[in-house]
């Protein structure tokens, strides 16, 4: 019995593959247009051209292409060792949600079938070895630790054959898919950013290196280190969804919004493109992690006709391919953040968990996001049973979450029931415990490094405490909060609106004007329906007009 099931995994993923290659996928064939990648194999020579534009869509994180592409390759050479090493390697995603036991098995399974070849070369066995680490003992041992197993063999790896510059790079990745999200001196970021960037000379037009480089600069006082590569990816890969959206990380990081919407407009077209060229029987997850940015970035420009266009549109969606993270966190988050960003409490008291027949079950950290927003709707409307239902239930799902599978997550379950907590306070007159509350839990969420997955937090706690700061009258405390809040999330809307309300209560005319200018700007686009726009405006008008000849 054991056996055969086995065997059904393995013809599961011919089966996947066999299914695929009848539906032409969109920039399979188009020369040129994934990058410039020379992957060294013992394959066949008749594949080597095929193998390494697997490993280009691999290095893109387009793992549905990559996986489709390298059993293709086994199918014209069963003897391509490094097929098997390409299937496992698009099995594990590595700098997203890890993969399920069913996934992991099935990668376990053609990393033996690999190792039965006598054809490999010793470089070829060490990447085996390498990434064996992570599938072998997934039932007993972590995702982090199999995850720092990897790394440490890539590392061992890369010195042992100094001239394989594709090792070096993996190493990178690995530096960045096991570092700790605690770490607030990002040392393996660091090191990633500094190993690719010594390359980047070398081969200008390598997808991982461009796409890599945006991934380790992807924070608050490094985003600007990735700028160049921000701005080159997309032209290495145009063919690829991720290539067209990974610039928005660094223009979501420095505030360029408009940057953001563009390329996250091409990601969704070209995600749309794939889904279809592909008969996905859903809209693909790529896709909708473009949405997701695409909807923060619209939001911070007060273009709010097009956020509602993009809400629109993700719920009326009746399938997803596949229904993983990718998908459930954009589906409570974008909804929370358009009723969130434009102080909707209402609407965000009254958020639904949708669609229903979505297996929330699966994601309880994407969950928190609605009871989190629904906390703060409630506490803004004065509802303080309605808040104390929503932490219930924030508590509820953080005890699902595990802490070394879910580190980074488990933190946020933490800062948003402490962020409830606090706002609850607030309402009860509370203001010192309130304050004291919402400080750790700024303090809390400025220590843990931001996932991938997420633009930004829906409500950031630091933005938060300097509401509440400001709303009791604490002008100078509050300026300060919102000062922060905007050198981690720079032109973000709220905070931007807040720092100038706060300096205005101060007096300080010439750097609410600063504040107020650069919210003007960046919301040209807008048609002015959001309540604190219009303010902001007339506030912008008033000391325009205020200034002498």
């Amino acid at each position: 019995m054991e056996n055969f099931r086995r065997i059904l995994i393995l013809i599961l993923g011919l089966t996947v593959f066999f299914s695929q290659k009848s539906n032409p996928v969109f920039g399979h064939e188009e020369d040129g247009k994934i990058g410039n990648v020379n992957f060294e194999t013992t394959c066949q020579d008749n594949v080597k051209s095929t193998f390494n534009t697997g490993v280009s869509w691999l290095y893109s994180f387009e793992f549905e292409r990559s996986e489709e592409t390298f059993w293709s390759v086994l199918e014209e050479d069963p003897n391509c060792g490094m097929a098997y090493w390409g299937i496992a390697m698009s099995i594990w995603h590595q700098l997203w949600a890890p993969p399920a036991n069913y996934s992991l098995e099935k990668g376990a399974l053609a990393l033996a079938k690999a190792k039965e070849l006598t054809t490999l070369s010793e470089r070829e066995v060490a990447y085996l070895n390498a990434i064996s680490e992570y599938f072998l003992d997934y039932e007993t041992k972590s995702h982090i630790e199999r995850a720092q197993a990897y790394a440490d063999q890539m590392e061992a790896l890369q010195t042992e054959f100094p001239e394989d510059q594709e090792a070096r790079i993996f190493y990178a990745l690995s530096l960045l898919a096991s570092a700790d999200a605690k770490d607030s001196s990002f040392s393996n970021q660091l090191k990633s950013g500094a190993i690719l960037e010594s390359i980047l000379g070398d081969q200008p037009n390598h997808p991982g290196l461009a796409h890599y480089i945006i991934h380790s600069y992807d924070y608050p006082g490094l985003a600007d280190n990735a700028l160049q590569a921000a701005r080159r990816y997309a032209e290495i890969a145009p063919a690829s969804a991720h290539a067209n959206h990974m610039p928005s990380h660094i223009f979501t990081r420095l505030g360029y919004w408009q940057e953001s919407i563009d390329v996250n407009l091409k990601a969704a077209e070209a995600g749309q493109a794939f889904a279809k060229g592909a008969a996905l029987e859903g809209r693909w997850g790529e896709e909708i992690h473009a949405q997701a940015y695409l909807m923060y970035a619209y939001l911070q420009g007060g273009q709010d006709e097009k956020a509602r266009a993009v809400l629109d549109d993700i719920q009326s969606i009746i399938s997803f391919s596949p229904n993983n993270f990718k998908v459930a966190y954009p589906l409570a988050a974008i909804p929370a953040r358009f009723a969130l960003e434009r102080a909707d409490w209402e609407a965000a008291a009254g958020l639904n968990i949708e669609p229903e027949w979505f297996p929330w079950s699966n994601f309880p950290s994407a969950e928190a996001v609605i009871h989190y927003a629904r906390a703060i709707g409630a506490a803004h409307l004065n509802r303080p049973n309605a808040v104390i239902v929503e932490i219930k239930a924030l508590q509820n799902l953080q005890s699902l979450l595990s802490e070394q599978e879910h580190g980074y997550w488990k933190a946020q379950l933490k800062v948003q029931i402490m962020a409830a907590k606090s706002l609850l306070a607030q309402l009860e007159g509370k203001e010192e415990e309130a304050l004291d509350l919402m400080r750790q839990a700024a303090d809390i969420e400025d220590e843990v490094a931001k996932n991938p997955v997420t633009p930004g937090e829906v409500a950031p706690a630091r933005e938060l405490l300097a509401f509440m700061l400001l709303d009791m009258g604490k002008f100078e405390d509050a300026l300060l909060e919102f000062q922060k809040a905007l050198v981690a999330a720079p032109n973000r809307f709220n905070s931007l609106y807040g720092a100038a309300k706060s300096a205005l209560n101060l007096g300080k005319l010439d750097l609410a004007a600063g504040y107020l200018g650069q919210l003007v700007k960046q919301t040209d686009l807008s048609l002015g329906n959001r309540p604190r726009l219009n303010e902001a405006r007339e506030m912008w008008v008033k000391l325009e007009t205020q200034k002498p000849n």
